[in-house]
């Protein structure tokens, strides 16, 4: 039996990875709420790993939020992402663990990266201002993981997930991301047969988006990829891969495709004084495709589970 240890296994990520492992055979899941593990304390991370004899790794554990939480507590954002990424990584070593998956952001990447964003593109220009601070603590979880895999021969990989959506996302009223925001709005339209529904922006960026199950999925091809694919799909040294659908869509399409899978009958309407923020943001999945994995769930279908999942869920997240 192989005991696999998934830090943050309550979140949108964590939760779906617990998920699909409980449906393997020869597994056996390890999870640790706050209250039973402080992965801020490397005390109790290295006690915690001393004595359960774990096997494997996901480290989906981390602080996020939106921009209005990474611009008002930046501190926090880079310590308590710094520490929980050095305890972890630095305790698996210490109990001599050889495998170990770190889920990073494609916030990694410079602002003006060019598109689609390479894996070669990181640290190769400024940081979008407003989530420095966590960007800079995910990459150093890459840069621990490459050193510890340098020094140690460890096996410790890392994927950089694009927008995400699905089962236990944020729906809140003023801190969720694009997809929960919208389909709460529309909701709520629909519900009093509002005429309209107002979608900031002029509707033409373009974004990236991939179902939770799906980032879930890969996390755990890539943990199981054998070293020599795994070395000969990537360049030398580099541990972490790219996850997307390699596919993106314009927020007006995604605003339209939304109301029709909400049931919303009104008018869609763009305010374009309101901010666009980047034209553009698409990963290149290249390399993971090269190893062999490709996403299966289309962006329709993904919001039309996740919707069912929120009208099952929603008396939960009212506020």
């Amino acid at each position: 039996m192989k005991r696999i240890f998934v830090a943050g296994h309550k979140g949108m990520v964590g939760s779906a990875i617990v998920r699909q492992l409980s449906k393997t055979d020869g597994v056996e899941l390890v999870v640790r709420d706050r209250s039973q593990l402080n992965l801020l304390s490397q005390a109790d991370v290295q006690a915690f790993f001393q004595q359960e004899k774990i096997d494997a790794v996901y480290l989906a554990a981390a602080k996020v939020g939106g921009i209005v939480a990474n611009n008002t507590y930046p501190a926090e954002f880079i310590y308590e992402n710094l520490m929980i990424e050095c305890n972890i990584v630095h305790s698996a070593h210490l109990a001599g663990i050889q495998d170990l998956l770190f889920l990073g952001s494609s916030c990694i990447y410079p602002k003006f990266a060019e598109q689609p964003m390479a894996e070669s593109a990181l640290l190769t220009g400024i940081l979008e201002p407003t989530n420095e601070p966590y960007a800079i603590a995910k990459i150093a979880g890459i840069k621990l993981c490459e050193s510890y895999n340098r020094q140690y021969g460890r096996n410790y990989r890392s994927v950089m997930p694009t927008n995400l959506y699905g089962e236990n996302d944020n729906f809140h009223p003023n801190n969720s991301h694009v997809i929960p925001a919208l389909m709460r709005r529309f909701h709520e339209a629909k519900l009093v047969n509002a005429p309209e529904v107002v979608v900031w922006g002029s509707g033409k960026p373009m974004r990236e988006f991939l179902h939770v199950d799906d980032m879930a999925a890969a996390s755990i091809f890539v943990m199981n990829v054998d070293q020599a694919t795994y070395e000969s799909c990537t360049e030398p040294m580099l541990s972490h891969i790219n996850v997307g659908t390699g596919v993106d869509c314009t927020i007006a399409e995604l605003a339209h495709t939304m109301a029709e899978v909400v049931g919303f009958t009104g008018q869609v309407v763009f305010d374009s004084t309101k901010p666009d923020g980047t034209p553009r943001k698409l990963m290149s999945v290249e390399t993971l495709a090269k190893l062999g994995w490709n996403y299966n769930i289309n962006l329709k279908d993904g919001l039309a589970s996740t919707y069912a999942w929120f009208l099952a869920n929603q008396d939960s997240f009212r506020g």
